[in-house]
């Protein structure tokens, strides 16, 4: 079963969540401040988080740099804040997706249901390494090494990279970065795209200012080459 870390601090929502989630089969568990997120976090290893903001102990963009600095699990920011600066900030951070409130209950688990899927293993049929002259991506492993190292990725950071590999240096439109990755209901939200192409960037390219691997077309989408 799939486990689902429910924080916010509104305990009409929370119980909203809970009930509508175990309706279907989630596991939940639930807290209502940044601490005990992390705490429950660390102790139960959800397979993703649902995330208020406006914590009353902490802000919600700190919660989710902690959660990155050990853990790749995908994170849903759910958010009374409307102000695109501030959804670029939580995206900055490690976020996977981003809801207002208020919002469609179908629409909340339909967005879950895709930052779950995003973030299974690929099948052993997709053995496949490539590499470049900075770094390595195996996408069975989902894994990425440069210099030696692996590089952490968020899962969406992850999925992105994964649908510009498999493009094989064509390239690939951002309306369909957008839908591939965020799901069908995207198509215009190409701050997303700018946030996340900024971030492999600077993990991947020997000189983020000059890209050799993620190639911007613009007004069109990106593309990856070796």
């Amino acid at each position: 079963m799939t486990r689902v870390l429910v924080v916010d601090d509104e305990p009409a929502l929370v119980r909203a969540l809970v009930i509508n989630l175990k309706a279907r089969s989630y596991e939940v568990d639930a807290a209502h401040d940044g601490a005990g997120a992390l705490e429950l976090a660390a102790a139960r290893h959800p397979d993703v988080v649902v995330l208020d903001l406006g914590l009353p102990d902490m802000d919600g963009v700190e919660v989710i740099k902690g959660l990155r600095g050990w853990s790749r699990v995908p994170i849903l920011v759910l958010s009374a804040r409307h102000a695109s600066a501030e959804k670029v900030q939580a995206l900055d951070a490690g976020a996977d997706d981003y809801v207002t409130k208020p919002f469609g209950m179908d629409e909340l688990l339909a967005r879950l249901r895709a930052a779950v899927r995003r973030a299974e293993p690929v099948g052993d049929e997709d053995d496949v390494v490539v590499e470049t002259g900075t770094f390595t991506v195996d996408l069975a492993a989902k894994k990425v090494n440069r210099d030696g190292k692996d590089v952490r990725l968020t899962p969406t950071e992850w999925h992105l990279l994964e649908v510009l590999v498999r493009a094989g240096g064509r390239l690939v439109a951002q309306k369909q970065l957008l839908r591939e990755v965020w799901g069908p209901s995207y198509g215009t939200e190409t701050n997303y795209l700018r946030v996340y192409m900024a971030q492999l960037r600077r993990k991947l390219e020997a000189d983020p200012s000059r890209p050799k691997h993620f190639i911007t077309e613009p007004g069109r989408g990106y593309r990856f080459e070796r």
